[in-house]
Order: structure tokens, then sequence, then C-alpha cells
């Protein structure tokens, strides 16, 4: 079988990590988190104090870069690989309210997208992959063989969100989540560089009604039509 490259686009809380560790599973491909890796280098700045609540050092930050090394682990009781910032298992500090209210500032970096960006395209060289993100169909992978988008109202999102953050004990309400969602949208769609956009030749898929396992089964279609096409 044809190996090709899988890019999934989206807004926050859709689900693309979700099912591209499904896609990925389920076709043997590699599987990318470049959320996991923003959110790694949000962390980064949060513990350095270079991002607060009232200031952002966003010089400082770029000059920092080159002290930061990303790498994913794959965990075979879990199946996908954790994210590990200087050597350092991050996967759960990344993934807390705290993080993803500076996650979209951190992203708007140029300096920042361009350090990540140059990573995502090497790991994807020998296609085979599955990488979900903001920018993957549109900046990362503009030639990817099948770009999905995927899209759900915001509350729909602030709920799924909210239920995750919830389920780990985080002590969070539901208009913190929405706030967040709202805001994060706003950002990622309004960033000059590489801004959150359907690619022209992606296709779109609302959730907001979908079981997990009809979008599984839908994009799967997709993905072993554009294979036999291809």
């Amino acid at each position: 079988m044809k190996n090709i490259t899988i890019a999934i686009d989206g807004y926050s809380s859709t689900g693309k990590s979700t099912i591209a560790k499904q896609l990925a599973k389920e076709l043997g491909y590699v599987y990318v988190d470049t959320g996991a890796m923003y959110r790694a280098v949000t962390y980064f700045a949060m513990q350095n104090g270079y991002i607060d609540a009232e200031f952002f050092d966003k010089e400082t930050m770029i000059a920092s870069l080159p002290y930061i090394r990303l790498e994913f682990r794959f965990n075979p009781a879990l199946g996908f690989g954790e994210m590990y910032l200087n050597d350092v298992n991050v996967e759960k500090e990344i993934r807390t309210l705290k993080v993803s209210n500076f996650v979209s500032r951190i992203a708007e970096v140029s300096e920042v997208r361009a350090k990540l960006v140059e990573q995502q395209q090497e790991m994807g060289k020998g296609k085979g992959i599955v990488m979900d993100g903001r920018d993957i169909g549109t900046v990362v992978f503009p030639d990817a063989e099948l770009k999905i988008f995927m899209t759900a109202s915001a509350s729909t999102r602030a709920q799924r969100r909210f239920d995750e953050l919830t389920k780990k004990g985080d002590a969070v309400t539901y208009e913190e989540v929405l706030k967040n969602v709202q805001e994060r949208d706003y950002i990622d769609t309004h960033r000059e560089d590489s801004p959150l956009a359907i690619a022209d030749d992606a296709i779109e898929i609302d959730n907001s009604d979908l079981t997990r396992e009809e979008q599984f089964a839908t994009v799967l279609r997709l993905i072993n039509d554009r294979i036999k096409n291809t």
C-alpha cells in the first residue's frame, strides 16, 4: 500500500489528536501532535517567567529557542509518543488550562513557528505520517495527499474540553473553558503568521453531532479512496 501524508487541521478541542492517533494506529503511520510541540514551548516560557497574564517577554523567549529540545518518545502502554522537553516528560503538564491560556500567544511568534515547522517538515519527509495542528495543510505540508479540516461549535468544543479537564481532576468551570476556546479561536484565525485557515483542497468535517466511531469511519473512507487513487 502506498504511503501518503495526512494533514489534519482545525479549531481547538475538535478532537484532531484523538482521530489522528486512531488513524496512525490503524494505518501503521507515524503520528505527530504539533499542538503538543507548541504547548511544550509555552510551558518552557511559563516555567522561565517569560509569559504570564500581565506580560510577555517575547525577545527573551526568542533568544531562548536554541535551548529548547523537543522529542516525542513512544510509550507502548499508551500507543503513542509522549512529549519530552529537554529530556523531561511534560505530557501531563502541557495539557492544563493554564498552558491553553497562553499557547496561542506563543504560537503567534514567527520565530517559534519557523523553528517548529522546520522540525515538522523533517519528520514527514518519508510520508506515512498523520500530523495534526493549525497550519499543516496550508504551511507544513501544502502538498499533502489528504487534508482534513475539523470544526465544531464553540459550545460543543468547550463542553468536551471541560469534561476532559474535570475528569483529570482540574478545578475549572465551563465558563472559563468556553472563554479560552473563544479567545484561542480569535487569536488563531487573526495572527499574521500562518493563521488558521481551510486549505483550498481540504475536506471540512463538522463533528458537532458525530460520535468518534462515525468520525473515524468517515475519515478512514476518505483515506482509503485517496490511497487508491494516488
